[in-house]
């Protein structure tokens, strides 16, 4: 393809002399675009034809120019109306610009980029507004997100590894309208760290409360997806958890997600009092034994119960499901109660959700915690921290139960 003319273009941005002039509505750009367009097309038509405009070639050919038909384009230049050509027998397609498109390719991404960081329909008409000068109705910008829905469906059934060293099971709440009503529904995550130490949300389920018995559901399609086993299953604590991970994967340990009992353990307490009983509850959870471990809470609920007696209450209820690590050493620990993965994940996603008081439908769930977590997992390509310590660790312990590295 030959260079634009220099000469051609330094005339034409010297005529221009404000921004207006540049991308206003009879701008620069907006005419380049129109006149590039419309010319392109042009010489599309003549070669379907096979002659060119006003030759004599084109008598008694038996098809010839019609006129145009008027279209709009949208793109991030803004809106552009186009003349499209058409020819007299209608045998005449257009390749650059297809009959129905109205966009350019990467316009739709814009949409699907700002529907992916949680902002509502009516904030990204505004924003494409303010930006590009392009008004876009909320069908539209339904029908192209709508579009992400069988890549969903692709995405959850795929097939997954057959060993996980790591997978944390967890649910958030949100609001989705079903029979005319609002309702809560639990949205569950299993968020693994594979064998390399990526984090890898393996899938998301919708159900209209947290259950064991759903739980149990969700384990047995990790199985039949390819998951043949898990070292360590990171739970909140949820009664029947235990038992429903031991029916799929009954060599699994089931260990109390300590990031969740020390935020449960934070609704008791005051500001002043955060950093200090923060500080005396990682006495506990960083002791060498489980027998140390006890002493440690037995000591903080001495000197704590009288201010906080739900405190210790919990970690004493809890305590069989919270000791499981004591058993591995130091390296496993810090993997499992530092890495603080799945709060990490929800906290993210209560922010892509805050704009949303309510989900129209189960689907309209998906195509949003989709596109937000495939916007989050960009940022997850790199080991969780102290991963090569553990993996050396997991490979003495487990060794008969991982695939060779």
């Amino acid at each position: 393809m030959s260079k634009i003319n220099k000469q051609l273009v330094d005339q034409l941005v010297k005529d221009c002399k404000s921004q207006d002039d540049f991308f206003g509505e009879n701008g620069l750009i907006k005419s380049f675009v129109k006149a590039v367009m419309e010319s392109a097309l042009s010489a599309e038509l003549s070669t379907h034809l096979g002659y060119e405009k006003h030759d004599p070639k084109g008598y008694n050919t038996g098809n010839s120019r019609n006129g145009t038909t008027p279209k709009t384009l949208k793109g991030e230049f803004g809106e552009v109306e186009l003349d499209v050509p058409r020819d007299r027998n209608g045998s005449y397609s257009p390749q650059l610009l297809p009959k129905h498109q109205t966009r350019f390719d990467g316009f739709d991404e814009k949409i699907i980029s700002l529907y992916a960081r949680g902002m509502t329909t009516r904030d990204i008409q505004a924003q494409l507004q303010d930006l590009y000068g392009v008004e876009v109705s909320p069908t539209l910008i339904s029908n192209v997100t709508d579009a992400v829905l069988d890549e969903v469906k692709t995405w959850q059934n795929r097939s997954l590894d057959s060993v996980y060293p790591i997978v944390y099971l967890d649910a958030i709440v949100i609001k989705v309208k079903e029979n005319k009503q609002i309702i809560n529904k639990a949205i569950y995550l299993a968020l693994a760290v594979n064998l390399e130490g990526q984090k890898e949300l393996l899938g998301m389920w919708v159900s209209p409360n947290e259950g064991a018995k759903f739980w149990l559901n969700i384990l047995t399609e990790l199985k039949n997806r390819g998951v043949q086993d898990i070292l360590f299953a990171c739970v909140d604590g949820l009664n029947g958890f235990v038992e429903a991970i031991e029916t799929v994967y009954p060599k699994t340990i089931t260990q109390l997600c300590i990031v969740h009992v020390i935020r449960s353990s934070l609704r008791y307490v005051g500001y002043k009092e955060r950093k200090s009983v923060v500080s005396d509850l990682k006495t506990i959870y960083e002791s060498a034994t489980a027998e140390e471990a006890e002493l440690a809470l037995n000591a903080f609920s001495a000197k704590w119960d009288k201010q906080f007696p739900a405190i210790s209450r919990l970690w004493f209820e809890k305590w069989v499901n919270i000791i499981p690590f004591f058993n591995y050493p130091s390296e496993i620990r810090k993997v499992l109660y530092t890495t603080n993965s799945i709060e990490s994940l929800n906290m993210t996603l209560r922010k892509v959700l805050k704009n949303k008081r309510f989900f129209p439908n189960d689907e309209a769930v998906f195509k949003q915690l989709y596109l937000g977590l495939k916007n989050i997992s960009k940022k997850w390509t790199m080991p969780i921290r102290n991963w090569n310590g553990a993996m050396s660790r997991f490979m003495i312990e487990f060794g008969d139960r991982l695939p060779p590295l």
